[in-house]
């Protein structure tokens, strides 16, 4: 809702799609500059304590925001500042949070746990463009902002009525030290190292079509605005699907499921991107939804249960680099879109996942163990 939001205000600022890109940007730079370091915090720190800093420091710009428009002070340079605060946030906020999930479940509820978390998620991707434009409609920006706003109190609350089991001390070397030492650790364990890179490539090969589907809409499918919000749709209901699939926990063999996931998400998007057809190609959205979905929940949780719990945080922080994957992917695939067009530039990223999947099949599937050992 809030970032819906947040784009109409910069486009109505700007009258530019080239701002939106600026703003994306400012929030995206943070996020590979200061993640490494969020997880090294993250292991230092309680987590609780943690994660209501960030909440707090988001709630306060978020006001700040709410504030500006509606007193009509807001100015593009403004928004580009709270965009920088945010993404910062961000990078110590995510590996905390997802650090805490194995804090708050049984290990034997891992797997459901970062899947309802995934299915949340994605659920919103569903929801908050629709309540975005009738806030927007009906109390107008600066009323979605002072919601969002006021949203966190809910957060903070949460967080302060949690139970969270006490964690052993950790030893503390500097945070350049720590860093190193959380580096060194992930590059000695060789299954460990492969699922975090099979967390990051393939947001810059798969990820990109997201950024392409008004091209698609608008270009290929003569849709429009009507075509672009079926397909944004599709892609979320497949996700929240994938998710709700995971979430069941009926999954064997997970590696080889992640894998197959991975392949389908790369076949299912060769499949959208040759296709004019709108329900076709909306179908192929939903069935790429859900296959990254399963990839990504079973990545995430095969990582949080190999690495070493004075470790997680830092390790946890290396997979959130997959963010700022998304822009470089998105860079590529606009150069590749000028050159031979986004048909062919979004099938061939697709086919390079597929290519990628099966290649490492046999590997990255097979039982076996990150370090001494990995549940498959």
């Amino acid at each position: 809702m809030d970032q819906m939001a947040l784009n109409w205000l910069v486009y109505q600022l700007t009258g530019s799609a080239v701002a939106l890109g600026i703003l994306n940007l400012c929030r995206f730079v943070p996020i590979l500059l200061f993640t490494l370091i969020g997880g090294v915090v993250a292991d230092r720190w309680p987590r609780r304590r943690l994660l209501f800093s960030t909440q707090a420091i988001a709630m306060v710009l978020a006001f700040i925001l709410a504030i500006l428009v509606s007193t009509g002070l807001v100015e593009f340079w403004m928004v580009l500042v709270i965009a920088v605060g945010r993404g910062t946030m961000m990078s110590f906020n995510q590996p905390a949070r997802q650090s805490l999930i194995s804090e708050l479940v049984p290990r034997s509820s891992l797997t459901n746990a970062i899947a309802l978390n995934s299915a949340t998620l994605n659920f919103t991707r569903i929801l908050g463009p629709t309540i975005g434009g009738i806030l927007i409609a009906t109390v107008g920006i600066a009323g979605a902002f002072y919601a969002n706003g006021f949203s966190f109190l809910a957060v903070l609350v949460s967080l302060m009525m949690m139970d969270i089991p006490p964690t052993k001390a950790r030893v503390r070397k500097g945070m350049v030290g720590d860093l190193v030492d959380g580096l060194r650790y992930l590059m000695g364990e060789r299954r460990l190292r492969t699922l975090v890179l099979f967390a990051l490539v393939p947001m810059i090969l798969g990820m990109p079509y997201m950024t392409m589907l008004s091209v698609f809409a608008q270009d290929i499918l003569g849709a429009g605005g009507t075509g672009l919000s079926i397909l944004t749709a599709a892609t979320g209901f497949g996700a929240l699907g994938g998710a709700l699939i995971v979430a069941g926990g009926a999954l064997r063999q997970r590696r080889r499921v992640m894998m197959i996931a991975l392949i389908g998400f790369g076949a299912s998007l060769i499949l959208f991107a040759f296709s004019h057809l709108l329900w076709f190609s909306a179908v192929a959205l939903v069935a790429a939804g859900l296959a990254q979905q399963v990839y990504m929940s079973l990545n995430n949780t095969l990582i949080q249960e190999s690495v070493d719990d004075a470790y997680r945080g830092r390790i946890l922080s290396t997979m959130f680099l997959n963010r700022g994957m998304v822009p470089l992917g998105s860079m590529i695939a606009g150069f590749g879109t000028s050159l031979a067009g986004a048909p062919a530039t979004i099938g061939a990223m697709a086919a390079l996942l597929v290519l990628l999947g099966a290649g490492s099949f046999r590997n990255v599937s097979g039982s076996g163990a990150a370090g001494n050992q990995t549940p498959n």
